[in-house]
C-alpha cells in the first residue's frame, strides 16, 4: 500500500476504532455494562446478567459515552423517529470534515457514507427507492420455489455424510447462492464472497484493533473492485437479474437525480454483504438452539407449519443483530430523559428483546411463542432492513428441509462463536446428521 494511504487508512482507523477503544476499555474498568459487553468476550457470549444490569437503572440510561436502552418500547421509539439519524456526525460538523479527510471511497465500508446505512434522508430515500421494488412480499414470494430448489440441491451434497460443519456446507451457502443470483453474480466468481462478506461485517464495529482493521479493510477493497468490474459488466451486458434493472432504472433518471458510481458501487456492496450475512448468523443461531431443546425440534419435525413461528423466535431469542445506534439530530424528550443534539444513543437489541415489559418469562425460548414477531431484530423506522422478508423465507424454508431430511440434527461439541459484537452468529457449528 502507497504510504500516502497507510497515513490515511492509520488516521481512519484512529479516529473511528482506536480512540473507542481507548474508551471502552476505560469505562469497562469502571463496570459500565455496555463496555464490558463489548470489551469481554465471555460477556459477550453471556450478556444476560449485564442486560439485566442496564435495565435496573431505567428505560433509558446515562452511559459513560451514550445514552442507552435496553427497553423495547423505547428502542421503538428512537429507530422510528425522525429525531434521530444514523450515528455519524453532521457532515458540515469539524469532526466530519476530518473523517473526510481519511476517507477513501475505495475502501469505504458498511457504515461509512454513502452506504444506507451511514445516510439519512433524503439520500437514504433517494438511494433506497433504487432497490425496494425488488424486496416487496410479492417478489419474495416468488422467488421461493427457487430456495427451495437451491435448499434441497445443498442437502443432496450432504447424503452420505454422517457429520458437517453447518455454517460451512449449508448455513452460509444458502443465502451466498440466493443473493449472488439475484443480483447476477456468476457461480465461479461466488468463492470469495463468504470472506469478503466477513470483512464488511468486522467493520460495522467500534473499537478494532488496527491488524483487524487493516485486514477487513483489505477486503473491502477488493470487494469494491470486484463490484465496480461487476457493474459495468451489466451495464455492457444486462441479464434479468435485480443488479442489472437497478443499474438501468439508475441510467435513466435525471442527470441530478443518477446515482454517482460511488453510491451504485456502495448500494450493491450493501446489497450483496447483507443479504446472508444476518441469515447466516439466523440458520446457525437456531440449529444451536433448536439443539439444546430437542422436544421443541422434535415437535416442530412433526408439526412443520409452525417454523415461521419459530424462526421469529429465533430472531427475538438470539437476535443476529445485537445492537445498533442513532444519534440525536433535534431536541427530544423520551422515556422522561431530555435528549440534546449529537447525543448518541445505543439501541441494545438482544436485550430488549428480553424485556419482561413485553415477552412473558422472556429468557425462556419457546417456538410456540405468541408474540415472537414483537421484535426489532430487523430495525425498525427508515432503516428497517430492506432483505427482512428474503431472510425469514430463507431461514423458514431452509431449516423445514434440514430437519424434514434430518430430524434428529443436533450439535456436535462446541461452535465457535465469531468475534464480531454487532452481528451474533457462528463462524463453526460442528452437527451430527443423524
Amino acid at each position: 500500500m502507497h504510504p500516502a494511504s497507510v497515513a490515511r487508512s492509520t488516521g481512519l482507523w484512529a479516529l473511528n476504532h482506536g480512540v473507542p477503544r481507548v474508551v471502552f476499555h476505560l469505562q469497562a474498568r469502571k463496570g459500565e455494562p455496555l463496555a464490558r459487553i463489548q470489551t469481554d468476550p465471555v460477556l459477550r457470549e453471556h450478556p444476560e446478567a449485564m442486560w439485566q444490569q442496564v435495565r435496573e437503572r431505567g428505560d433509558l440510561v446515562r452511559g459513560g459515552y451514550a445514552w442507552v436502552t435496553a427497553s423495547l418500547d423505547v428502542g421503538s421509539r428512537v429507530l422510528r423517529g425522525d429525531e434521530f439519524g444514523v450515528p455519524l456526525p453532521e457532515p458540515s460538523s469539524p469532526t466530519a470534515r476530518r473523517l473526510d479527510r481519511f476517507r477513501d471511497p475505495w475502501a469505504a465500508g458498511p457504515v461509512d457514507p454513502p452506504s444506507l446505512l451511514a445516510i439519512d434522508p433524503p439520500d437514504h430515500t433517494r438511494l433506497r427507492r433504487l432497490v425496494s421494488r425488488a424486496f416487496t412480499a410479492r417478489r419474495v414470494a416468488g422467488m421461493e420455489a427457487d430456495i427451495e430448489a437451491t435448499t434441497h440441491k445443498l442437502l443432496d451434497q450432504l447424503a452420505g455424510e454422517r457429520r458437517t460443519d453447518l455454517i460451512e456446507s449449508f448455513a452460509a451457502q444458502l443465502p451466498v447462492t440466493v443473493i449472488a443470483d439475484l443480483l447476477g453474480v456468476p457461480a465461479e466468481e461466488r468463492a470469495p464472497l463468504l470472506g469478503w462478506g466477513d470483512g464488511a461485517a468486522r467493520l460495522l464495529d467500534t473499537g478494532l484493533g488496527l491488524r483487524q482493521f487493516r485486514r477487513a479493510e483489505r477486503a473491502i477493497r477488493e470487494m469494491h473492485q470486484w463490484v465496480n468490474d461487476h457493474v459495468e459488466r451489466l451495464r455492457r451486458q444486462p441479464g434479468d437479474d435485480l443488479l442489472s434493472a437497478v443499474i438501468q432504472q439508475a441510467d435513466d433518471l435525471p442527470a441530478d437525480e443518477r446515482p454517482t458510481r460511488h453510491e451504485l458501487r456502495a448500494l450493491a456492496l450493501l446489497v450483496l454483504g447483507a443479504g446472508f450475512e444476518t441469515t447466516v448468523n439466523l440458520i446457525g443461531n437456531a440449529v444451536q438452539l433448536l439443539s439444546d431443546h430437542p422436544d421443541q425440534r422434535d415437535a416442530l419435525v412433526a408439526a412443520p407449519d409452525g417454523w415461521g413461528n419459530a424462526v421469529e423466535e429465533v430472531l427475538r431469542y438470539d437476535s443476529p443483530v445485537q445492537l445498533t445506534a442513532r444519534m440525536v439530530r433535534r431536541p427530544v424528550e423520551v422515556a422522561g430523559r431530555s435528549l440534546r443534539p449529537g447525543h448518541a444513543v445505543v439501541v441494545m437489541i438482544g436485550a430488549m428483546h428480553r424485556d419482561p415489559a413485553v415477552f412473558e418469562d422472556p429468557h425462556r425460548f419457546d417456538v410456540t411463542r405468541q408474540n415472537a414477531a414483537d421484535h426489532l431484530a430487523f430495525s425498525a423506522g427508515p432503516h428497517f432492513c430492506l432483505g427482512a422478508g428474503l431472510a425469514r423465507v430463507e431461514a423458514r424454508v431452509g431449516l423445514a428441509a434440514l430437519y424434514e431430511r434430518y430430524p434428529s440434527l443436533s450439535v456436535e461439541g462446541h461452535g465457535v462463536r465469531r468475534p464480531t459484537r454487532v452481528l451474533r452468529g457462528f463462524e463453526s457449528l460442528p452437527v451430527r446428521l443423524g
